[in-house]
């Protein structure tokens, strides 16, 4: 999308509520995740992609700098709406290029997800397209999700390759991610997911793929500079977790960061893989009672896909409660996807996680804000309104910011903010 305003400085004025999730650039846990940092009747100045200040607007508008360099300054009218930070995306699967519709009927008529892909369906059903497609029609289909995605208020994305499955198109999926966010306001976050099943040319031979993923892929991936994590799908099905602790060490040899799809549908003990300090944990719909305390002590982020289990059908949500309770930290993202989570929306994940995993929206919003941020180590730049952060702010047609969880399904984002300039 283009930028629209050009002015080095700018002036959200006139702003009903501002959720600034101010503090520390840390994730919240427990009783802190409703700690939103609301402040009404506020305004936030940005200049040079930077948050200059944010808070009450009577005491902003006596800055002297405002008050001497007023003319120079962008206002943009709020119109006593609802701004806070860009929403965070930390888990998407964008580089796909067709729907599976098949999967969506089949499911209907009752075939589970393991069912389906037993049958030839599922993940390895988006291989073959996405082997045929050029990198530039990868580009085109990421980006659109991108823009997506910005319109639904979300301003930063994590995007996974993992639907090529060869090093030659796992490098054309992570080379169209980057083409794709290039042409982006927003800030695009790459991971390497060439371990997200074992392809069928390799069945029976998953020791042989894993070797290729370890000492191909990550190397070569690491050494083009695409991306800055490595994710293992470590599950029944997919990857054991003997599997998934050696593609883990090949990451880290390789300076990568690394997370995991872990306990989707099985308990998978989580002791080994945190030893590598993994930046997330994502699904965690079945684990352990060790493992939720093990997490409560570290820095891993507990990411909770909701759209997942929406789509799926499942009558289980992730227990958001049991992890709050237990002191883990946890985050929401879309999980999008061709298969599972066909949406770009964190707004209406928002809203299931109030609805389905009994989060109130205060701890909903901090989970697709700071601690999303956190489980990309961006938390020193994105997923809250203070100084010096990136200027990156969604304004929502709303009165009150728990309508952003009340209004399911709806598109409230009125304006995006994205590196202090306003885009459309």
């Amino acid at each position: 999308m283009p930028k629209t305003q050009t002015s080095p400085y700018l002036l959200l004025a006139n702003i009903g509520q501002l959720v600034t999730l101010r503090g520390d650039a840390a994730s919240r846990r427990g009783a802190a995740l409703n700690e939103i940092g609301l402040v009404e009747d506020a305004a936030v100045l940005c200049g040079g992609g930077k948050i200059l200040a944010a808070g009450p607007q009577r005491e902003l508008l006596r800055d002297p700098w405002l008050r001497t360099n007023r003319k120079k300054v962008q206002e943009f009218d709020c119109k006593r709406k609802v701004v806070l930070p860009g929403l965070v995306d930390c888990h998407t699967h964008p580089a796909f290029v067709a729907p599976r519709l098949v999967d969506f009927e089949k499911r209907i008529a009752g075939a589970s997800y393991e069912e389906i892909a037993a049958a030839g369906g599922g993940i390895r059903s988006s291989v073959a397209t996405v082997r045929e497609a050029s990198r530039g029609e990868l580009s085109e289909k990421i980006l659109t999700a991108l823009n997506a995605m910005l319109k639904q208020g979300t301003s930063v994305v994590e995007a996974k390759s993992g639907y090529g499955l060869t090093t030659e198109d796992e490098i054309k999926s992570l080379e169209a991610i980057r083409e794709a966010a290039r042409c982006w306001p927003g800030e695009v976050v790459a991971t390497l997911l060439a371990a997200h099943v074992v392809p069928a040319e390799f069945v029976g031979r998953e020791e042989q793929y894993v070797e290729k993923v370890c000492r191909e892929m990550i190397p070569l991936a690491a050494k083009k500079k695409l991306v800055q994590y490595v994710d293992v799908f470590c599950e029944r099905g997919a990857f054991t977790l003997a599997q998934a602790e050696r593609i883990f060490a090949a990451a880290r040899a390789h300076g990568l960061g690394t997370r995991a799809h872990v306990g989707q549908f099985t308990a998978t003990p989580l002791a080994s893989l945190l030893a590598h300090q993994p930046a997330s944990f994502d699904h965690m719909d079945c684990v352990r009672d060790e493992d939720a305390a093990l997490l409560a002590q570290g820095e891993t982020v507990a990411v909770l896909l909701p759209g997942a289990n929406y789509f799926l059908g499942h009558k289980e949500f992730p227990d958001a409660r049991r992890f709050i309770d237990a002191g883990v930290p946890i985050a929401l993202a879309t999980d999008y996807n061709p298969g599972s989570s066909p949406t770009p929306s964190m707004p209406f994940v928002i809203s299931l996680a109030c609805t389905h995993m009994r989060m109130t929206p205060a701890e909903a919003i901090t989970a697709a804000t700071i601690n999303a941020a956190c489980a990309l180590r961006r938390q020193t730049r994105k997923g809250s309104i203070a100084a010096g952060k990136d200027a990156d702010l969604a304004v929502f047609d709303v009165a009150d910011y728990r309508e952003i969880a009340y209004w399911f399904a709806w598109d409230r984002c009125a304006e995006m903010v994205v590196a202090g300039q306003v885009v459309s």
